[in-house]
């Protein structure tokens, strides 16, 4: 799964990387504070293409809400979505046809839940930092969905899609997110559902690099640049 990530890069600058057109005034912070330890639940960038089909950088409560649940709080659970079987689970597969969203990320972290000599770690697992090795952000694959309350409030959530760990991930968990490279964005966004399954795979091993970090990370309490340091 993935659990935790960073976002460092203003959102004008995503808009740029990404194609947009700049961000609508007032959707975002007008003070741009990036952020090192950004957990589910909470309110995140995505890009998604609007209904005339052009891309649109907006923002997403991360944890999906299927538009059918009666209660928002659903999305706590609904964070990550496992490519193997997305198109079966009920919350997710009437989404991959036209609900699919890129969600930038400066780089992610991960637990190390895989023995080691054959040992498995006990106590507090040792976070590692992922980031691509060309230094630009990641593009994380997403869904994305409208819940309306019987109020008429409306809430834009998504999540995450996650599949086996490449080469790079492998030494440290089973899972990783879905990457997507750059020629591959206007596939995810708005090609056919063929398209899509078939960007559901792990990146290339040479995509990636790792480091450990401080089990600082782990609290969501703590927020700041010492917490993507590599240890020594």
């Amino acid at each position: 799964m993935c659990g935790r990530f960073t976002s460092l890069t203003p959102p004008e600058r995503l808009a740029e990387i990404f194609e947009c057109p700049p961000p609508t005034p007032g959707l975002f912070d007008d003070t741009f504070h990036p952020r090192f330890n950004v957990p589910p639940t909470t309110r995140i960038a995505a890009v998604v293409l609007d209904g005339e089909g052009r891309r649109r950088l907006g923002r997403f409560n991360w944890g999906l809400v299927p538009s059918w649940s009666k209660d928002p709080r659903a999305g706590a659970r609904l964070i990550n979505a496992r490519s193997e079987t997305v198109l079966e689970k009920p919350s997710f597969r009437n989404l991959v046809p036209r609900h699919r969203c890129i969600v930038p990320m400066d780089g992610f972290f991960e637990w190390r839940t895989v023995a080691v000599d054959g040992v498995v770690p006990s106590g507090p697992k040792q976070p590692v930092y992922a980031v691509r090795r060309d230094g630009q952000p990641l593009a994380a694959a997403g869904l994305w969905t409208t819940w309306r309350g019987d109020d008429g409030a409306s809430l834009h959530t998504c999540c995450l899609l996650t599949t086996e760990a490449n080469g790079t991930m492998s030494p440290i968990h089973d899972r990783m997110p879905v990457i997507l490279e750059h020629d591959d964005w206007g596939d995810w966004l708005g090609g056919g559902i063929d398209d899509a399954v078939a960007l559901m795979g792990p990146a290339a091993d040479s995509v990636l690099m790792v480091h450990p970090v401080s089990t600082r990370v782990n609290s969501v309490r703590n927020d700041g640049p010492d917490l993507v340091d590599p240890l020594d």
